[in-house]
């Protein structure tokens, strides 16, 4: 077992009650984990403990908190083996996604986790959440970013929440889980993610105009015209099924191609959880051929939204930023030829 570096950024595992609802206490949280026999115990790595300031809930999570989580992971990257990051769930995949592009390199765990019940209720699944995130962070073999929540270890940028209300709150729906904790922890070794021997390197994101628009029946494009073809650089479309779009008034089309015009890029996933977008499958989607758009293929909402963060902190040619939305560079997305 390495030595690991908890990260408490806020979020339900460390609330406590008050009169106007669960808020984050570190004092508390703090207390709570230097009396917790079980973090002693045999088998659980040496661990230390840092916090954000402020905690915040995670519903408040910007690029600005992302970039100070990376800032964190990479000032102490020689002096741990592992990392767990505690943080809210409403936000815990966007986190997750942010992390995996920004830390180019890593090789290392970055384990995200948290709980639906505080920490400090007598029934908060919190305890098995970072214990068991601990000792994946300390045993060292995954060296990606994962989320650990209800006894499965998923790649971060594969991860979407589920739900609210079960233990189980994320799913990683098209892509296997990379470790299942029941009475010992069985790791998918074909799912982990090959490290590469690049050096290991810190990109902070740029705080760059991103924008989602989900597509519902009925909707009036036009609407959209001033985002779409100016001020946004980066737009996600979540799209019916494999990618079918309603454009019967043929709205759509042009507000598409003045964006790619002035640069914005529009990259189109799917409202289903379970999907690989395919533009060019049905007729429906032959609009995003004709415009330039990307197809997100089968990413997830939040990492199409990291992502886009992460390659206009890269670079602002939007052409550039165009092809590798389409490729693989964390993992976040099933290449072409593995299909």
């Amino acid at each position: 077992m390495g030595k690991i570096l908890i990260v408490h950024t806020g979020g339900t595992i460390g609330m406590t009650r008050t009169a106007k609802g669960y808020r984050p206490d570190g004092a508390y949280f703090r207390e709570a984990l230097l009396h917790m026999d079980s973090l002693k115990a045999k088998g659980m790595p040496e661990w230390e403990y840092t916090e954000t300031i402020p905690l915040l809930d995670s519903s408040r999570m910007t690029a600005s908190e992302w970039n100070a989580i990376g800032q964190i992971i990479t000032d102490s990257y020689t002096l741990y083996d592992g990392f767990v990051i505690l943080h809210g769930t409403d936000t815990m995949a966007y986190t997750a996604s942010a992390l995996s592009f920004m830390l180019k390199g890593l090789n290392k765990p970055v384990i995200l986790t948290g709980s639906q019940i505080p920490l400090c209720e007598t029934r908060s699944d919190g305890r098995d959440n970072l214990i068991t995130s601990m000792i994946i962070a300390g045993a060292g073999k995954v060296r990606e970013v994962c989320i650990y929540f209800g006894g499965l270890l998923l790649r971060g940028n594969r991860a979407t929440k589920y739900s609210a209300d079960g233990m189980q709150a994320f799913v990683s729906p098209n892509y296997p889980p990379l470790a299942t904790a029941g009475i010992s922890i069985q790791y998918n070794e074909a799912a982990l993610l090959r490290h590469h021997s690049d050096r290991f390197e810190f990109r902070p994101l740029a705080n760059v105009p991103i924008g989602v628009i989900k597509v519902f029946p009925g909707i009036r494009f036009e609407l959209f015209e001033s985002v779409l073809t100016g001020k946004l650089r980066g737009v996600v479309i979540e799209t019916f099924g494999s990618g079918n779009i309603p454009d019967v008034e043929g709205k759509l089309l042009p507000l598409l191609e003045r964006a790619r015009e002035s640069g914005t890029v529009v990259t189109v996933c799917s409202q289903c959880p379970q999907a690989t977008v395919d533009i060019n499958a049905y007729e429906a989607g032959q609009l995003f051929v004709q415009a330039g758009a990307v197809s997100g293929r089968d990413m997830t909402t939040e990492a199409a939204v990291a992502k886009l963060y992460y390659l206009f902190s890269v670079s602002q040619d939007s052409e550039r930023i165009h092809f590798n939305m389409e490729r693989d560079i964390r993992g976040e997305l099933t290449a072409r030829e593995d299909i």
